[in-house]
């Protein structure tokens, strides 16, 4: 990229670039990311793992499961293998999608007009907000949706604004998020959605081709529609032949992403249905909610367009509601309308009061989801304060150590020759994990589940007849093995109510039929 030779802006380390934004605000937008970074790494092995964590280091590598593409299991595996099978190694690659994000995120500000002020906005603002904080802290599969959905965004926008080469980009992105959820096909129906219905045609002559410059502040480039240009069809294009791999494995595996999809829906969407609505609010937390808002509203009047971006997200918000599965969904096109919002607002801030009050503002919201979104409170005052009703994640990552050793407890009291033939037979994956995490300095046998990609890898062998079970329904057992004991009940010891808490553990003997006929009754999606 070409640089003027105009003297640098304040706070900035580069100079006015010739495509006429605004410099990058590398100081405060450096100074967001290094203090994260440090913030992220200092508290990721508090309290413990997380369910999907453990789980994920369970998986062979592969070029997908049943419940989820490829990319978020194989870096949990590779970071392992290079760096040690530890917590702190398990975090590194959300914790580096965390400030990735935050960099894009001000970059996306930049991109519509932001010079340094409104640039630090976004990216502290996002930095500190109550999601991204959750998903930089533990490594989930949303960890990484939440940088390449906004990267894709901003490849779009500079497409439509500046110059059509950025399509290209943008597929190549979309291609790369395929292998860790497909679900960013919902995030491009909705642009193209939002590029049918919103397209300000009035307001725009036609040229012949886009114009390959930046328009001047407060204005959009005189453009043709971009869908009829060759330049999104390329980017499909490209898309497609990057995420084709993945997509020959759900074909030929009969799209077990639509199943798993159907299985989230049909359990969580009573609640995701009830929650998406208050959880719009909490994303970044409260206090910013009129940044977003203003955002949406300022591309609507001043960024034509853009207004596209506007439809998509009630488009993104309908496809959260009839999928049913998770409440997350529209959170990377949020965080793009957070950005937008951080133009107007910092321009509105251009007195020292009102500067100081969006700081106060920036400020409470961070000391909030600080306390709710990371492992900051004692695990053992945990139970006595809200942030374990609030964050189900600081639920999901206590006491996987003790519950471990408390079934290591029940096989141990086993006669030595049971011993010899037993395995764990666990209800879920995170209990599966952590048994196999845990279990070699225990002596516990393999852990077996039939739930997602776990039924997958198969029953116990025949010459297993005896299990600990593990399980939240003690009466369900009793019918599928000859004799079933209850010999144990889980306890994390600091009164967390999470899934694993009281949870029993029964010594089972002999399955009715063998492994064979009983496995199949025991394979759950959700």
């Amino acid at each position: 990229m070409a640089v003027a030779s105009a003297p640098p802006g304040p706070g900035s380390l580069s100079t006015r670039p010739a495509d006429g934004l605004p410099a990058v605000g590398w100081v405060p937008v450096g100074a967001a990311v290094l203090v994260l970074g440090v913030l992220l790494t200092a508290v990721s092995t508090r309290y413990g793992y997380h369910r999907d964590e453990l789980y994920f280091r369970m998986l062979d590598p592969a070029w997908g499961y049943v419940d989820q593409p490829p990319l978020t299991p194989w870096l949990a595996r590779t970071f392992a293998d290079l760096f040690g099978d530890t917590l702190l190694v398990m975090r590194v690659p959300a914790t580096l999608a965390h400030l990735a994000a935050i960099v894009v995120i001000a970059l996306v500000s930049r991109e519509l007009g932001g010079r340094t002020g409104a640039q630090a906005l976004a990216a502290w603002g996002y930095g500190t907000a109550a999601i991204p904080l959750a998903f930089g802290h533990t490594f989930l599969t949303a960890s990484l949706d939440l940088v390449v959905w906004p990267a894709v965004l901003l490849c779009v926008i500079r497409a439509v604004r500046r110059d059509p080469r950025w399509w290209l980009a943008a597929g190549l992105v979309t291609g790369i998020a395929m292998y860790n959820k497909l679900l960013v096909a919902a995030l491009v129906g909705a642009l193209v959605l939002g590029l049918l219905v919103a397209w300000p045609w009035r307001s725009l002559r036609t040229t012949g081709t886009p114009g390959a410059t930046a328009p001047a502040e407060g204005q959009d480039a005189t453009v043709r529609w971009p869908l009829a240009t060759p330049w999104p069809w390329a980017g499909a294009a490209v898309a497609l032949l990057v995420g084709l791999p993945n997509l020959l494995y759900q074909a030929t595996n009969g799209w077990p992403q639509l199943a798993m999809g159907a299985a989230l829906g049909e359990n969580n969407a009573a609640d995701v249905r009830a929650e998406m609505w208050l959880f719009q609010l909490l994303t970044l937390g409260p206090p910013l909610a009129f940044v977003w808002l203003a955002g949406l509203f300022w591309l609507w009047r001043r960024r034509p367009t853009l207004r596209f971006l506007v439809v998509a997200y009630p488009v993104l918000l309908a496809f959260t509601y009839a999928a049913g599965s998770q409440t997350y969904y529209a959170t990377g096109l949020l965080a793009v309308l957070f950005a937008a919002g951080c133009v107007p607002v910092a321009a509105w801030a251009r007195t020292t009061w009102r500067r100081v009050a969006v700081a106060a503002v920036v400020l409470l919201n961070a000391a909030a989801c600080l306390v709710i979104s990371l492992p900051l409170v004692p695990v053992e005052d945990l139970a006595e304060t809200p942030v374990a009703d609030i964050n189900a994640s600081a639920q999901d990552a206590v006491g996987w150590p003790e519950y471990v050793r408390q079934i290591a407890d029940v096989h141990d009291a086993l006669p030595k020759a049971d011993q010899d033939r037993a395995v764990v037979l666990t209800q879920n994956y995170g209990e599966a994990g952590a048994v196999d995490r845990y279990s070699p300095a225990l002596g516990l046998p393999p852990a077996y589940s039939g739930h997602n990609e776990l039924w997958e890898y198969g029953p116990p062998p025949d010459s297993a007849s005896i299990a600990l079970v593990v399980t939240e329904a003690p009466g369900a057992w009793g019918d599928r093995f000859a004799e079933c004991a209850v010999q144990g009940q889980l306890d994390n010891g600091v009164d967390v109510d999470n899934e694993e808490q009281g949870v029993s553990v029964l010594v089972c003997r002999e399955p009715v039929g063998g492994w064979a006929s009983l496995w199949p009754e025991l394979r759950h999606l959700d």
